[in-house]
């Protein structure tokens, strides 16, 4: 389905798609576990059978190299499906939970259970990644699946398009192409489950509309990331680690850095270090180690970001190519127009402070940010960072890279966002965890029956 001038016409087809889903799943077809891995398997073996197409698809969009997209796409969702197709027998499986003594005898247990008909809203900046890893937990959890991906980059939605629907019974998988009419129509329907990937201002439209049906949601935002480079941290390293993590994808990326807080006494040097760094990398296309920023809208609006008295270095940009170079800014004040926004862009601002305190209160000015990172080796300071600042996820000493952990649950809080995926996170991320007793006949007692007494409340709560 793709953009039709009827709108009317495409919203009853999408009605009749989710009620042709929901019938599909009250059939009990995606319930078996050998059928979800069935699928799974599917999948993955479309991907690795159509890798080259895909790399193509990304660098015709954006630029993209094959490289870069393997490293930030293709491998971690290949990985996120071996991950499932190993663990599903184990995640699906009744768990046991302790009974308590009022209950006794008798079983308690939880059961995963598929949610049933869901939408995954997919994102512009790591379209794969983003689209796919969710669809990949709704299939483990044993759910049909609508994707929308983003619009933005058409082919790469041109391709997951192609490939699901012309290789899974819609029923069960399908993609859905288009962009505000469409996504809109999408949302007048009713799912058991709404995953999307955007920005907070898109995600409070998505949680308006599914309030209106009481549906569950998955929001994954993005937010101001901090990152803090401590009196005492480790410089060489540390900006090493994070100046590849800021220009991976030209900074198109919702956990890395958005802007730095130095302390004073080592801002010199850690600037020396950043430009040092940045050149050595020589960021390009050529170089395969960067990419077009997604369209001209956004390159306007990151470039307007960029005060050309508060450049320490780059600065330049090429509008007919899309390219900003890697900017990095100073002397920045809160008050900047790069500090009201998420940049998500290649511009680094730097701002120095003097005490942790300092640091850590102009964070807390900001709304919960999607990843927040520190460069330090002091105990005492990792403590204040962990247990003070509130953030999705993080890292002490390195960037971006807990999300490649799938150990390590993915997602925001406050406008940052709301629920967790990855790895096992993914399956409770689609599922419902049903409570049950589970008690024989065989003993019963008179304790919770009728003829209360005081006597039988001191017993009862001490059982409880």
């Amino acid at each position: 389905m793709k953009n039709t001038v009827d709108i009317t016409t495409f919203e009853a087809d999408i009605e009749q798609l989710v009620q042709n889903q929901r019938a599909y799943f009250n059939s009990n077809a995606t319930r078996p576990v050998e059928f979800r891995l069935e699928q799974l398997k599917k999948l993955k073996k479309l991907l690795l059978k159509h890798e080259d197409e895909l790399h193509e698809a990304i660098y015709n969009d954006f630029g993209k190299s094959k490289y870069e997209n393997q490293l930030t796409e293709f491998f971690p969702l290949i990985d996120e499906i071996n991950i499932a197709l190993k663990n599903l027998k184990k995640w699906a499986q009744h768990k046991s939970v302790k009974t308590n003594l009022l209950n006794f005898p008798a079983k308690s247990y939880l059961v995963p259970e598929p949610l049933g008909v869901t939408l995954v809203i997919g994102a512009w900046n790591f379209p794969y990644n983003l689209s796919l890893t969710p669809v990949v937990g709704s299939m483990a959890a044993g759910n049909t699946t609508i994707l929308k991906p983003s619009e933005l980059p058409a082919e790469t939605s041109a391709i997951m398009a192609r490939l699901i629907n012309e290789n899974f019974d819609p029923n069960y998988l399908r993609v859905v192409e288009g962009a505000i009419p469409e996504t809109t129509a999408l949302l007048n329907q009713r799912y058991d489950k709404i995953f999307f990937t955007g920005s907070p201002m898109v995600g409070k439209i998505v949680n308006k509309a599914a309030a209106e049906h009481l549906t569950n949601v998955t929001l994954e935002l993005g937010g101001k990331n901090p990152s803090i480079f401590a009196k005492d941290a480790s410089l060489n390293v540390s900006v090493k680690r994070m100046i590849w993590a800021k220009f991976v994808n030209s900074g198109q990326f919702c956990i890395t850095t958005d802007y730095a807080l130095v302390h004073k006494d080592i801002k010199d040097e850690f600037l020396r270090l950043a430009v040092k760094e940045i050149e050595k990398n020589n960021f390009s296309m050529e170089n395969n180690n960067f990419v077009r920023i997604i369209n001209h809208r956004n390159f306007d609006r990151v470039v307007n970001l960029i005060d050309p008295d508060k450049v320490y270095y780059g600065g330049t940009y090429d509008r007919d190519e899309r390219i900003i170079h890697p900017t990095i800014l100073t002397d920045v004040s809160l008050d900047d127009a790069v500090m009201q926004e998420e940049i998500f862009g290649p511009i680094l601002p730097v701002i120095e402070y003097e005490t942790i305190d300092e640091a850590f209160n102009i964070i807390k000015r900001f709304e919960k940010p999607l990843a927040a990172y520190l460069f330090s080796d002091s105990t005492a300071i990792k403590e204040r960072f962990l247990h003070e600042i509130p953030f999705g996820s993080g890292g002490i000493n390195d960037s971006v890279m807990q999300v490649s952990n799938p150990n390590i649950p993915f997602g925001g809080v406050g406008h940052s966002g709301m629920g967790r995926y990855h790895g096992k996170y993914s399956f409770e991320c689609f599922s419902h965890f049903k409570g049950i007793l589970d008690k024989p006949t065989a003993i019963e007692t008179n304790l919770k029956y009728y003829g209360y007494s005081e006597k039988q409340m001191k017993v009862i709560h001490k059982l409880s």
